[in-house]
């Protein structure tokens, strides 16, 4: 299995992290089934550059090939559904791991025109490859949400429009999953802003993939990482 991230700040990780995408390789790399991990990029953001173009990865022995991805700090759904089919298409990714959103409610778009980008994503992505297979985590509200209260309710908005966009949009050619909010997942000691996950956090944010791949499709073994 080729397996693609997509997603946002929360994916592609700063300089310095070990960033979710690699605590999957590790649980990737446990697992006995062959895979790969594909994408255009490579890089963290560098906060001081402000660009993404960092390598200090908190593990230098971090494989350069499993450090792909297709992730951009301040990228949401509005930006990758014009680019996922090509990607699909050049990468040929048979699974998506997507954690897109917060960076379209907080910048962007409103709960209807993010659940409009994401449903579009998806077709976008079926015409690269028909048997693709994704899974979407739900947004994880920040700290803003705790005093922006109309910021809150359009998050809770737009889980509920993607749970029915999956709901409405997956079949056994090209299924889709929607991942299950991390469980304790808790912003204020699973991040290190209030938003971006560290090293707690990054470990559970793996685990809803892992667990809902293994659970509906039993893709990888149980995830064995501790928090």
């Amino acid at each position: 299995m080729r397996f693609l991230f997509v997603g946002d700040s929360m994916t592609i990780g700063r300089a310095g992290d070990y960033s979710w995408r690699y605590r999957m390789w590790q649980h990737l790399e446990a697992s006995p089934a062959p895979y790969e991990i594909v994408g255009p990029r490579r890089e963290l953001y560098d906060t001081e550059a402000n660009s993404p173009v960092s390598q200090a990865y908190a593990d230098p022995a971090f494989p350069a090939a499993a450090r792909r991805h297709l992730a951009g700090w301040g990228e949401g759904w509005l930006h990758m559904a014009p680019v996922i089919r090509e990607t699909v298409a050049r990468e040929r990714a048979d699974v998506l791991l997507v954690s897109l959103g917060l960076i379209d409610l907080g910048f962007y778009t409103d709960s209807d025109q993010t659940a409009a980008n994401a449903r579009a994503f998806i077709a976008e992505a079926r015409l690269a490859n028909p048997h693709v297979r994704m899974v979407l985590l739900p947004v994880i509200p920040n700290i803003r949400a705790e005093s922006d209260a109309p910021f809150a309710a359009e998050c809770d908005r737009f889980n509920t429009l993607l749970a029915k966009a999956v709901a409405d949009l997956d079949t056994s050619a090209s299924p889709i999953l929607l991942a299950s909010h991390p469980a304790s997942y808790d912003i204020h000691t699973d991040t290190y802003d209030g938003t971006h996950p560290g090293p707690t956090g990054e470990i559970k944010l793996a685990r809803a993939f892992a667990d809902a791949m293994h659970q509906a499709w039993g893709l990888g073994g149980v995830y064995g990482i501790a928090a």
